[in-house]
């Protein structure tokens, strides 16, 4: 059959499944030798996937069928047989047959329960993707596939163990996704002095500063705690941009993780190292930089090296009770205040709608219910997390102090009440972006017209729980 079955024979499976004298006679009869040896890469179904203009006909060839089942063969029989499925196990491999002309038992095993993680992730792939298009789909076409397949296994590798969890009573590891893309937290290089490995919370840090920082074009620095970012600011240079957003919450950038978008400098670095921080994230670090971090043995270096652009389409998973809720990752943003509509008598000043788009690009990345205060390059005060949005104000308001006259308030979502707007506009706000949509808007609007303010409605929501 044109080579389709030229591995599924007798003699190939005969050969890798033989069990030493027990089925010696078999063997022989088959005309067979034992095989103990088994090196497989497999058709490249998920890169044949990565490319949209593939067709449905073209993937069912890159199905690999005999390479699976000789490496499921051979992982079966790895207490004789060494299989291998990765390249990057090949030295190990070589370096023991040439010390002893035979693999160790405990190498023959852990490349046995890669071979099952490996076929594992290989048929998700396929299962994913022939369940996220239309049963009727014609062979020769590229067709569209579901963003959410019928079926959903999600292939992840433990990367290492964590001291512990959340808290000390809780076990923990770190586990990366088989297909992470090239940027993400997952891939980042770990550069430090070594002195500690990062912990599952210093983990969930990161990736929310890296999703903040990830929203600005300009040399932008996040600090981040709890998952919120305390202080975000833009600059003409990195180490400006750094200083700004620590100035912005001094008090809670202590012990926080630091997120940037620039490589980072010996001039960043001298700024970095005045505050106990606990990780610091950026797509590299310069050499003289590195030489100054690594000052601090206990701060964490992370250089993701590529960067993820804000628009990147990436699907995000919660766990709940019995099962996970997926959906589509919070990629806009970035033009939503631009096209927004001005709901006020009065328009926003040029500088108060470049602080209305940068205070807006943080709030996304607050917790629910979320407020920011600033200006055009900085936050002054961040309300995060309060159940009821005229809190989130009176916070905002109470860190940004003597900062609020003539700041601009973002919100990630509508004010169900004028309450929090009148708070904010009696501590000196002079604009507004927020998305609309309250049954009160009317008096919301009525409210910031009689102070003389601005307000502009995007209509879209941030929330973030």
């Amino acid at each position: 059959m044109a080579g389709r079955v030229k591995t599924l024979h007798p003699r190939v499976h005969g050969g890798i499944l033989q069990r030493g004298d027990i089925d010696k006679v078999d063997l022989e009869r088959l005309g067979a030798k034992p095989i103990d040896l088994v090196v497989v890469n497999l058709y490249p179904f998920e890169k044949t996937l990565s490319d949209s203009a593939s067709t449905l006909a073209h993937l069912i060839e890159n199905i690999d069928i005999g390479g699976p089942s000789m490496l499921r063969s051979a992982a079966k029989n790895h207490d004789r047989v060494t299989v291998v499925c990765d390249p990057a196990d090949y030295d190990v491999v070589l370096a023991e047959l040439a010390a002893g002309n035979s693999t160790t038992l405990a190498t023959r095993r852990r490349l046995a329960a890669k071979v099952f993680a490996r076929t594992a992730a290989y048929d998700a792939a396929i299962a994913g993707y022939l369940s996220s298009i239309a049963p009727e789909s014609a062979p020769e076409t590229a067709p569209e596939r579901a963003a959410y397949p019928e079926h959903l296994v999600l292939p992840y590798e433990r990367v290492y163990g964590l001291r512990y969890g959340e808290n000390p009573h809780q076990s923990g590891a770190f586990y990366r996704d088989r297909n992470a893309k090239p940027g993400s937290l997952a891939l980042a290089d770990s550069l430090g002095a070594g002195g500690k490995e990062l912990s599952f919370n210093n983990l969930v840090d990161v990736d929310a500063a890296l999703e903040a920082v990830r929203e600005h074009e300009a040399p932008t620095a996040v600090v981040v705690k709890h998952t919120n970012p305390c202080g975000v600011a833009a600059g003409a240079s990195l180490e400006q941009a750094y200083r700004s957003a620590r100035a912005a919450d001094e008090v809670s950038a202590f012990g926080g993780i630091v997120a940037l978008n620039r490589p980072v400098d010996a001039a960043t670095a001298k700024a970095l190292v005045e505050t106990f921080l606990e990780c610091v994230v950026a797509p590299r670090f310069e050499d003289d930089a590195l030489e100054i971090l690594r000052t601090k043995k206990n701060l964490r270096l992370l250089a993701t090296g590529a960067w993820l652009a804000a628009d990147e389409e990436e699907p995000t998973f919660k766990r709940v009770g019995g099962g996970l809720v997926v959906q589509g990752r919070d990629k806009t943003g970035g033009a939503e205040v631009k096209n927004g509509r001005v709901v006020t008598k009065r328009a926003p000043t040029p500088e108060e709608l470049a602080g209305l788009d940068f205070t807006w690009r943080v709030s996304k990345h607050v917790k629910s219910n979320a407020i920011v205060l600033g200006g055009e390059t900085q936050t002054f005060g961040v309300g995060a997390g309060q159940m009821s949005r005229v809190e989130s104000v009176r916070i905002a308001c109470s860190k940004a102090g003597d900062k609020t006259k003539g700041a601009v308030l973002a919100s990630d979502a509508f004010f169900p009440f004028p309450d929090g707007v009148e708070l904010a506009l009696s501590h000196g706000v002079t604009a507004i972006v927020q998305p609309g949509g309250s049954v009160k808007d009317a008096e919301v609007i009525a409210a910031v017209d009689k102070a003389g303010a601005a307000m502009v409605f995007t209509g879209a929501r941030h929330f973030r729980h």
